[in-house]
């Protein structure tokens, strides 16, 4: 059964603030993973996460909160160009920059937000709630291409059946 993250009071009185502004909504302007929006993903990221850090004995807060912003970054990295390294490394110091403008930050927040690209860059994380965000942030990319692609391809293959008989 998937949850959903609009029904967990606990959840969203976490996040509540963060999802009014216009900074984070704008997210869902962005197309992250092919099939799913910047905001999308990012709450995904942030509930799984912080269904996890809750089972973990984690911290809940700064992990439903950084992992909501560990992607606010404002261009398409597929077309636009950037200065100071790869997409990897750069994006998650822009968003950390971007999150500090939005809400104060605590040291967690800010590991997890920098360090959420960890095995695409070398500075692992310093917290188990920063591993728990870069993990699933990993499981959400894969699950945001991977089962759509798998659906589209199903109904092509069952469109080329059909028309064969």
């Amino acid at each position: 059964m998937k949850k959903d993250w609009k029904k967990d009071q606990e959840y969203v009185a976490l996040v509540e603030d963060l999802l009014a502004t216009d900074e984070v909504q704008s997210l869902a302007e962005f197309t992250q993973h092919h099939y799913s929006t910047r905001l999308d993903h990012s709450i995904a990221v942030s509930y799984r996460s912080y269904l996890l850090a809750k089972r973990l004995g984690g911290d809940v807060r700064s992990t439903a909160r950084a992992g909501l912003l560990h992607d606010l970054f404002y261009y398409d990295w597929r077309t636009e160009e950037y200065t100071g390294g790869t997409h990897a490394y750069v994006h998650p110091r822009v968003a950390l920059e971007n999150a500090e403008k939005l809400t104060e930050l605590n040291k967690r927040e800010r590991d997890i937000i920098v360090k959420h690209m960890w095995l695409a860059t070398i500075a692992p994380p310093r917290y188990k709630e920063s591993y728990i965000v870069t993990m699933v942030d990993k499981y959400c990319a894969i699950n945001e291409v991977i089962v759509p692609a798998c659906r589209n391809a199903k109904q092509r293959m069952t469109s080329l059946f059909n028309l064969a008989s």
